[in-house]
């Protein structure tokens, strides 16, 4: 299939950095309309509202809601015909198995991929510590994402990518070099998120990740997402929804005993 419109959207809200970026570089080849949130709705997942507010805004539509809201709407309402969709781009890298089920940018996509429709979700790693997210941007930061997110539709949506995968999660690196390669990954299964609880009935929870976020301490191998953007190189991991099942022998026993367990019952 060819692309001639694009969906655009995001979960740092419509006027983010990120997303005017890669606003700029479709729109030079491509029909780009804009549904995104209002505000920031980062790290809400798959929230769907029960109805919202929507306002004319240059770039399309702002919508008083999250990502799976503008999606929704943009695919069903107010953009029906388009060919794919872009989420992003995102403020900070959307890595790893355990966060895909937590970005709004990544969920925005999945959302997207149950339309059927050609989906890419774009982050970009921003290094630094934990206030990493303070970073004041500028839009040429984002170059590689745009850059490989343009690639992406320009090539992949038409050339059979999508013939086995429902979206893509990108992650590039910030745009210090003048070139960086792409690597096909894996979400990295790396996990460690902790919580603690203080004497005042608060707990607090915390992602250690972010402090490994160097090449020495990464905890992921060659093919991973997080150790490609670590390295310098545009991870691509091709994903697809729902999630699958596997046959499970133990599993069909039990449900096999349950039955005629069930079937002696008084």
């Amino acid at each position: 299939m060819s692309v001639d419109r694009i969906l655009l959207t995001n979960d740092d809200g419509i006027d983010a950095v990120g997303l005017r970026a890669l606003y700029d570089t479709l729109s030079k080849s491509y029909d780009v309309v804009t549904v995104a949130p209002t505000t920031d709705r980062s790290s809400i997942g798959r929230v769907l509202s029960d109805d919202v507010g929507v306002t004319d805004h240059e770039l399309g539509y702002a919508v008083d809601g999250t990502p799976v809201d503008c999606v929704v709407a943009g695919l069903d309402a107010l953009a029906p015909d388009v060919d794919c969709v872009v989420a992003g781009c995102n403020e900070g890298a959307n890595l790893g198995s355990y966060v895909l089920g937590r970005s709004g940018t990544v969920s925005a996509a999945v959302e997207a991929a149950f339309f059927g429709v050609p989906t890419l979700a774009a982050s970009m790693y921003v290094p630094g510590d934990e206030d990493w997210w303070r970073t004041e941007l500028e839009p040429e930061q984002f170059d590689h994402a745009a850059r490989a997110t343009r690639f992406l539709v320009d090539n992949a949506v038409g050339g059979g990518a999508f013939e086995s995968v429902d979206y893509l999660n990108v992650n590039a690196p910030l745009a210090e070099d003048d070139s960086a390669p792409m690597r096909v990954t894996t979400p990295s299964d790396w996990y460690g998120m902790t919580a603690e609880r203080d004497g005042d009935g608060r707990l607090s929870f915390a992602d250690p990740i972010w402090g490994r976020m160097t090449a020495a301490d990464v905890p992921d191998s060659v093919g991973t997402d997080r150790r490609a953007v670590i390295d310098g190189e545009i991870s691509v991991s091709p994903l697809t929804v729902p999630h699958g099942t596997v046959e499970n022998g133990a599993l069909g026993d039990l449900a096999a005993r349950y039955s005629e367990e069930g079937e002696r019952a008084p």
